[in-house]
């Protein structure tokens, strides 16, 4: 599926919510990993204000691409963040919607 840039350069980003691994399964607690580099994935909660509207996005980035500690309220810059629309059938069930990939959150001014 093709995936789409998003241009964060004129906007305000602050983490909501701390990075959390990316599981596979719940019922397992296994951990996603990166298919391209290897690296297990964590989900990270940013808050992007831009032109007046603020929104909650959970963004899905290697681990190598968070820094430790990484705190709610922290301002960040995000690199490389896409968006991909998705859809699934489960029990019959459609479900669709879309995710956010980075490349890695900075703290601003690190």
């Amino acid at each position: 599926m093709p995936s789409f840039k998003i241009d964060t350069s004129t906007a305000v980003v602050f983490v909501a919510t701390p990075p959390t691994p990316k599981l596979v399964s719940k019922q397992t607690g296994e951990i996603a990993i990166d298919r391209e580099t290897g690296a297990p994935l964590a989900t990270v909660g940013l808050l992007v204000a831009d032109e007046g509207e603020g929104n909650l996005y959970q963004v899905t980035v290697p681990n190598t691409g968070v820094p430790e500690n990484l705190a709610p309220g922290t301002p960040v810059t995000v690199v490389g963040l896409r968006a991909r629309d998705w859809e699934n059938t489960f029990n019959g069930q459609t479900r669709h919607g879309i995710s956010f990939r980075a490349v890695a959150v900075t703290p601003l001014g690190a």
